[in-house]
């Protein structure tokens, strides 16, 4: 079992965009992907709203997560949230030990 923590960054003026930019650039994004326990940490950019960056966080479990909580990490990361004047919302998901099912195994094409 995995946490998928999907963290929606919104911010104005393209806000959202420089704090993704800046935590690869400065090197935090890295440091969070070679915790241990961290199974993904990746940003995308909704075609849709250029003014909110999309973080898929995953963890290899709740203790991985809350470890990452407790890092000095978390407070440079609320340092460039203020910086940037970003709001959030987060969904949360365990992911299906199962896999995909048989059945909608044929619309994926690998």
């Amino acid at each position: 079992m995995s946490i998928v923590v999907n963290l929606y960054y919104t911010g104005k003026n393209g806000n959202a965009r420089k704090f993704a930019e800046e935590m690869e650039r400065s090197g935090t994004a890295d440091l969070i992907r070679r915790e241990d326990g961290n199974e993904r940490y990746t940003y995308f950019f909704p075609m849709d709203d250029p003014e909110t960056v999309l973080l898929i966080d995953q963890w290899r479990d709740q203790e991985a997560l809350d470890l990452h909580h407790a890092s000095p990490m978390m407070a440079a990361i609320a340092q460039l949230r203020e910086k940037y004047d970003l709001h959030m919302r987060a969904e949360r998901y365990v992911t299906d030990e199962g896999g995909v099912p048989t059945s909608d195994s044929q619309f994926i094409r690998d």
